[in-house]
């Protein structure tokens, strides 16, 4: 497994997603733990969690309790895994998404994800989604705060926009060291983000980056110059795509979601996967 940086530190070049091992349609535990193991065993050192990755309302952290559960029970070094988890997106528990960026919020949440993952600091904290009813400063100043009380050892945003990068890296002091985005395929619009990370030398981490739990099976059939490439390199659709993303810049770092074994580990193949120059810029105008 290649790696890349976020911030100071050195992480696997294709991370593992947890989120489709606590929301709808997630499997029993037993299978989300195999899930992990089989990520690490394949190499992977980047694990993305939250604390909004849950199903019911009273279930708060479900997925960053289940990762340090599945980190403590494997047999190997877990020293040099980086898990990643946000705060200030919330799920009441009746299916809908809301917003909470007010800075007491977000230093209470990542007080209680470090509690739930079982760590003095949290690797990376990132603020989940923006706020419209919470100055952008506001909630990222929460970060600096959190940055200086040593509860987390670098901060990030999530769901940004180019101005926002920018807001946020200056409130940081220069210390913003990712943005998590949707990027894949299908959905391409935060390639300016992707740029300006690259310009400035900040981790992308694109979610959802084969499209989503109900698109990456799909890919090759809504997709037909990656199911062309894929066919001619003897892989699979989703590899070429993450081979491409990875591709685009030094600073991406996808981060796909798995919830069973099988496909973590042809995820973490994807490290392997080196595209031609050419195939690039077709994958690039399809």
């Amino acid at each position: 497994m290649k790696t890349r940086a976020i911030g100071d530190r050195t992480v696997s070049e294709i991370g593992l997603g947890g989120m489709p091992m606590s929301i709808e349609g997630r499997p029993d535990r037993d299978r989300s733990t195999a899930t992990i193991h089989a990520s690490l065993e394949a190499g992977v050192t980047l694990i993305d969690t939250a604390d909004a990755y849950h199903l019911h309302g009273n279930e708060v952290g479900h997925n960053e309790e289940l990762i340090a559960e599945a980190l403590r029970s494997w047999g190997g070094d877990t020293s040099s895994v980086l898990v990643a988890t946000k705060g200030g997106h919330l799920r009441p528990g009746d299916g809908s998404w809301t917003q909470d960026g007010r800075p007491e919020h977000l230093k209470e949440a990542a007080k209680a994800s470090a509690k739930r993952l079982g760590v003095e600091a949290i690797g990376l904290y990132q603020f989940h989604r923006p706020d419209p009813s919470v100055p952008y400063a506001d909630s990222v100043g929460a970060l600096v705060e959190l940055l200086e009380e040593g509860v987390i050892q670098m901060a990030g945003i999530s769901n940004a926009d180019p101005s926002q990068i920018r807001e946020a890296n200056d409130v940081l002091g220069g210390r913003l060291v990712s943005v998590q985005n949707q990027f894949s395929p299908a959905f391409r619009s935060s390639l300016p983000e992707l740029e300006l990370c690259n310009e400035l030398g900040i981790a992308f981490l694109p979610w959802s980056p084969l499209g989503g739990i109900s698109g990456a099976a799909e890919l090759g059939g809504s997709h037909a110059a990656f199911k062309e490439v894929a066919e001619a390199r003897g892989v699979s659709p989703q590899q070429v795509a993450l081979s491409w993303e990875l591709s685009l810049g030094d600073v991406v770092i996808p981060i796909p979601g798995s919830s069973r074994p099988e496909t973590a580990r042809a995820s973490a193949e994807a490290s392997e996967l080196v595209l031609t120059a050419d195939e690039v810029n077709r994958l690039s105008a399809a």
